[in-house]
């Protein structure tokens, strides 16, 4: 099972993909965003870097699981479609121009076409309240005083990726929103793994995994 975590800033997709990565013992596909020089860049000064960064961020994303395209079973703490939704709300908010987001989307579909699906996008819901306290907490100096950026981010998040998802005909039964509370409660994440597990076996039932499709026609090679 090949599951990739999406979210807003702040919803915890690093936090839910290493426990899920720990409970089904599978290896975590890690993007490094803190370690990307281009972030703290970009928050000082978006409308130079806002191109620049997106490229940046998609480049190394895609090396990531380029390097663990085998991996029959995994959890990505990011997508190329939860790039795809920074991309339009830079659009939206006139940081990139029409033809900087045309030439990002011909990056994104050139990666997209080497790289296999994904079983599962799992995406994490929390109201705006949530994920400013989850901003704050965690305390990162690049992210202060960039309350009117994570309000536009936040109020248009979720209608973008699903428009991303219509474009690129994601079926909708692999798209799974999750409404979180607290992780770290035995009783939340066993209901969130019992989510997951349920919808996986739909999938199976329906023919739409991985496993089943892209892997079983490398077996008969």
């Amino acid at each position: 099972m090949r599951i990739g975590i999406i979210g807003p800033i702040g919803s915890g997709k690093s936090t839910l993909s290493k426990l899920l990565s720990e409970h089904y013992n599978v290896p975590l596909i890690e993007e490094p965003v803190e370690k990307n020089e281009f972030l703290p860049l970009f928050y000082q000064d978006k409308e130079t870097f806002a191109l620049l960064s997106q490229n940046a961020f998609y480049s190394s994303l895609f090396l990531l699981m380029w390097k663990t395209r085998h991996e029959r079973k995994c959890v990505c703490d990011s997508t190329l479609f939860s790039n795809l939704v920074f991309t339009e709300l830079l659009r939206l908010e006139g940081l990139m121009s029409a033809y900087e987001v045309a030439l990002t989307y011909a990056i994104a579909d050139e990666h997209l076409k080497r790289l296999p699906d994904l079983d599962m996008h799992i995406v994490l819901v929390r109201s705006e309240d949530a994920l400013f306290n989850n901003v704050r907490k965690r305390g990162r100096e690049m992210e202060k005083d960039q309350e009117d950026y994570l309000k536009f981010h936040y109020a248009n998040y979720y209608d973008v990726l699903d428009r991303i998802f219509k474009t690129y005909k994601v079926p909708k039964e692999k798209v799974l929103y999750l409404n979180l509370d607290d992780m770290f409660k035995e009783s939340e994440f066993k209901h969130i793994v019992k989510t997951i597990e349920e919808r996986y076996a739909l999938l199976e039932e329906k023919g739409m995994t991985l496993e089943q499709t892209v892997y079983a026609k490398d077996a008969l090679k």
